[in-house]
């Protein structure tokens, strides 16, 4: 490779980092600010209740794509995530309370970033805009779990309530 060619390469990478100040911000800001109280993380109940039986890490189904499980630390984005990625996913749910220090524990470190898109389903749901996100750089160990939280549906698949 040439100098020449290996600064055009340079100067392209910068170019596209700089076209995302908005994520970078976003991310950055986080941390000058408080750490939230909770991580709360939506889950197929019999999803959990099949990791609670073998004791083992639990990966959403979208971890491979992702990268990462998601969370939300704002109770009051909680209905719309539901229902803006999950509506259409029949059966019962339950809403996991985390820490980012029993996530740690556990051995898992969590980043706050901007919405992110869930496997093919776009991130842009309402009340993304500016709001931090944890996402969790790995599985969710059952230790990590403080505690379970029942969500309510409608019978068209509507998140009504979730009770935390």
């Amino acid at each position: 490779m040439t100098i020449s060619c290996f600064i055009s390469c340079y100067i392209v990478v910068i170019e596209i980092v700089n076209q995302r100040p908005q994520m970078r911000n976003l991310r950055r800001s986080h941390m000058n600010q408080a750490e939230p109280q909770f991580v709360y993380h939506l889950i197929e109940a019999a999803r959990y209740e099949q990791t609670i039986a073998i004791g083992k890490t639990y990966y959403p189904p979208t971890y491979e794509t992702d990268g990462f499980t998601h969370g939300t630390s704002n109770p009051e984005k909680l209905l719309g995530v539901a229902n803006h990625f999950y509506r259409e996913i029949e059966g019962d749910w339950y809403c996991l309370r985390m820490t980012v220090a029993s996530l740690a524990a556990t051995g898992i470190e969590t980043v706050f970033e901007g919405a992110a898109p869930v496997g093919d389903r776009a991130g842009d749901h309402d009340g993304s805009d500016g709001e931090l996100f944890p996402h969790l750089m790995g599985g969710i160990l059952p230790a990590a779990v403080l505690r379970v939280h029942s969500v309510q549906r409608g019978k068209d698949g509507v998140f009504l309530n979730i009770h935390v």
